[in-house]
């Protein structure tokens, strides 16, 4: 009990970054309605002073948010040793949010603002977001949250957002369960991706092909085969290893995919059980999605 105390006691730093486009003023703001002292474009150098500020505040300043937007190697190679640096130096409990989008989406999105790609801006933004992209991998590998932005709109990314950072506070971990079907593509920010296409598919049942995995029909269906309950018994058991190892890792959040040919049936019904027996656990908030589910129901 000491030990939690002590740790929620420690201030928070969220450093805000990833490809430019991907929803970086949004989450800002959200943090900034979530109470935290927010900072816009800070030089990664800076960060080091930013962490000193907030440690000889003795707890006036709490929850501090920074965005730091990559121009450069140069800026990459500035932020890797400043994070370096708070980790060794200071008790602060350091995040980083990395926001993402698919390709596609992020050359909508300039073309829908019209704006220019800060690597590129005499040229076509595919080219500069190729090349923000190359810079950024390390930088996504490192951070404790990847959020990926393709189809959220504002409000869901604020609630996301709020989700993770309202229960981190209580150090509890935010684990995120969305189904998806593979012909729509793999959700570029999980964790971690479970293939569920060997099940029996309810598509070939005529009277639950148009139901999906949350209607009771479809969901006793997925569930009542030996294959089904041997994978579930074997995934929970690989849940309740992999969990507390990613706590101790610092991880605030895990987001499980579990994929299927549409991400109608088979997946949504996995996802719904998982929500329910991962969401009965006090040190997880579980939240449950479904991208595709209601794709094509028209």
């Amino acid at each position: 009990m000491m030990e939690s105390t002590e740790m929620t006691a420690l201030a928070k730093l969220v450093i805000i970054t990833g490809m430019s486009g991907a929803g970086k003023t949004i989450a800002v703001q959200s943090l900034e309605d979530l109470g935290f002292f927010c900072v816009d474009n800070l030089p990664p150098v800076l960060i080091p002073k930013f962490a000193e500020l907030i440690e000889q505040s003795k707890g006036k300043i709490g929850k501090v948010a920074l965005v730091i937007d990559l121009r450069g190697r140069e800026f990459f190679t500035a932020l890797s040793e400043s994070i370096n640096y708070i980790r060794d130096h200071f008790t602060i409990n350091c995040e980083i949010l990395f926001l993402d989008a698919t390709d596609a989406v992020l050359v909508q999105r300039y073309k829908e603002s019209r704006r220019r790609h800060p690597l590129n801006p005499g040229g076509m933004p595919l080219e500069g977001i190729k090349q923000e992209r190359t810079l950024l991998e390390d930088l996504k590998g490192w951070a404790t949250q990847v959020i990926d932005t393709s189809n959220l709109k504002p409000v869901q990314l604020k609630e996301r957002i709020a989700a993770r950072f309202t229960h981190a506070d209580q150090n509890m971990m935010s684990v995120n369960v969305t189904s998806f079907g593979f012909k729509y593509g793999v959700p570029i920010d999980a964790d971690l991706i479970f293939d569920v296409r060997f099940l029996p598919n309810p598509h070939y049942v005529e009277q639950l092909r148009p139901r999906t995995g949350q209607d009771i029909e479809v969901y006793d269906y997925v569930m009542k085969w030996p294959e089904t309950q041997a994978f579930l018994a074997k995934l929970l058991d690989l849940l309740n290893f992999l969990m507390p190892q990613y706590r101790k890792e610092g991880k605030g959040q895990v987001i499980i995919g579990i994929g299927c040919t549409g991400g109608k049936h088979r997946s949504v019904a996995i996802a719904e059980y998982l929500g329910r027996t991962i969401g009965a656990s006090d040190t997880e908030v579980v939240r449950v999605s479904h991208r595709d589910a209601e794709r094509d129901r028209h």
